[in-house]
């Protein structure tokens, strides 16, 4: 899988995950050199980081790890400022310049920046990672070592110091690649095919190989032949220009309405974003009719019940058809939720209650690996991407600067304009959007229409409410 990752890429379509930290305090700032500091002192957690791929000559294998004999974390952790007034949308402008420019192939594949002069004082810590890197069982994302429970907590030391493995010759690459093929021919025939075309059935071939024995597991309850979608402003060719948005909604909204409606919390999001799809897609003058749906891949973390709360545990992607035609927000909700019961693994959905208690700041690691499924898919199957993944909800440190504010970025697909990624976290829910430029230009629109679509769901859960509650005075009042 890492293998069709890395053949994938291309200029208009780099396949990095990124977040956005937003972080207040400490009174006295928070420097570049403390940011260096702190990644030395703990990049040894994530040993993948301080290695680069080299690729088999005239590609006859699959491109291996190396340690790189020239690391220079100064070129990796960067600093950059925003001019005044340091507002929301200079970031996000700035962040999707960062997320429009490949990784260099020849170094490891990761990027911080340290970015002040945000309005309040405050400062943000945006990662940039290839999804080659992060797997979920050796490659983890670096912000879960970097980030503390606690404010001021003492740096856990790496152990010993670290020496670089003296890398292969061109000669033992070939050796090695040609035992492999031997060994394994049928491996070998999808690299090599991977490598030649780049295409996405390829991709999805190898990847499906992978997928058995890695982290992630690839679930459906059906996959139609022709994808089931009637709207495609949202599947054209893009080009290496992103937009972001972002924003931020109470997680206590969110719950009332599934007190008030039930479902889930990733029901009432899914619905929420079909809402907003409806509207703005209405407001593009894309004509909308009753049976109008988009598809949507939705990976989920599953787990089994006896699987330890501090493991990450597989991620399941489901095909949710979102039903756009639906003017009723309580119909739409209860559409996607039926859908999604319908699931055979569905019991064994990971809840946030259980995701939130995790010794560690996962949720990057699961939306990589939540990414990992989505991309593998042909985009035929499916119009967007929506990853939501729970996360902790007590406050999180950088040194002693606390986390206000996170923010992941997905990457886009081919024919893919749009994505959609969120995390819940300290009792918010934090919306990342990443659009290509080109094709959508009005990208804070649309988290306009996410709030109009959670405010109509609110005001339906209230009213229900209301409802209830005079039924339950009326009876009172006859007995």
């Amino acid at each position: 899988m890492d293998a069709s990752f890395w053949f994938m890429e291309s200029a208009a379509t780099p396949m990095h995950m990124g977040t956005i930290g937003i972080f207040e305090g400490p009174t006295d700032g928070f420097e570049l050199p403390q940011l260096e500091r702190l990644i030395n002192e703990r990049i040894a957690f994530v040993p993948r980081y301080r290695q680069r791929i080299r690729e088999v000559p005239l590609q006859i294998g699959r491109p291996i790890w190396v340690d790189d004999d020239d690391f220079d974390l100064r070129y990796h952790v960067r600093g950059l400022t925003l001019p005044k007034p340091g507002s929301r949308q200079q970031l996000d402008e700035l962040v999707g310049r960062l997320m429009s420019r490949p990784l260099d192939r020849t170094r490891p594949l990761w990027e911080l920046s340290l970015i002040s002069g945000l309005a309040g004082g405050r400062f943000a810590i945006v990662s940039k990672t290839h999804q080659v890197m992060i797997d979920g069982m050796m490659g983890i994302d670096i912000l879960q070592v970097i980030l503390d429970g606690e404010a001021q907590q003492s740096s856990p030391r790496s152990v010993g110091s670290w020496l670089p493995a003296p890398e292969p010759s061109g000669l033992e690459l070939v050796t090695s690649a040609l035992s492999e093929s031997l060994a394994h021919p049928g491996i070998a025939l999808d690299v090599a095919r991977t490598a030649a075309k780049g295409v996405a059935a390829v991709v999805s071939d190898l990847g499906r190989k992978s997928l058995s024995a890695g982290a992630t597991a690839l679930t459906f309850a059906r996959v139609a032949a022709e994808p089931a979608m009637t709207v495609t402003a949202l599947n054209v060719p893009i080009g290496a220009d992103r937009l972001l948005a972002t924003a931020d909604f109470d997680l206590a909204v969110v719950k009332n309405v599934r007190r008030g409606l039930g479902g889930s919390i990733n029901d009432i999001v899914l619905a929420v974003v079909a809402g907003a799809l409806r509207t703005w897609l209405m407001g593009r003058g894309v004509p909308i009719s009753a049976r109008s749906q988009l598809r949507a891949v939705v990976p989920i973390s599953t787990a089994n019940s006896g699987e330890s709360v501090n493991s990450i545990g597989p991620v399941s992607a489901f095909l949710v058809d979102l039903p756009l035609g639906e003017p009723d927000s309580i119909v739409r909700l209860r559409q996607i939720s039926y859908q999604l019961a319908q699931y055979q693994d569905v019991s064994h959905l990971l809840g946030a209650e259980t995701m939130i208690n995790m010794a560690s700041y996962g949720p990057p690691t699961l939306h990589a690996l939540g990414v990992r499924l989505a991309s593998n898919l042909s985009s035929r199957l499916y119009n967007v991407a929506v990853v939501n993944v729970p996360g902790p909800q007590h406050p999180m440190y950088v040194a002693d600067a606390r986390l206000v504010g996170s923010y992941p970025l997905m990457p886009l697909p081919q024919n893919q304009a749009l994505s959609i990624s969120l995390m819940s976290y300290d009792g918010q829910l934090f919306f990342g959007v990443n659009a290509d430029r080109s094709a959508i230009v009005e990208v804070e629109s649309f988290m306009g229409c996410l709030r109009d679509s959670l405010e109509e769901l609110t005001q339906a859960a209230n009213m229900r409410g209301d409802r209830h509650q005079r039924v339950v005075e009326t009876g009172e009042t006859a007995k």
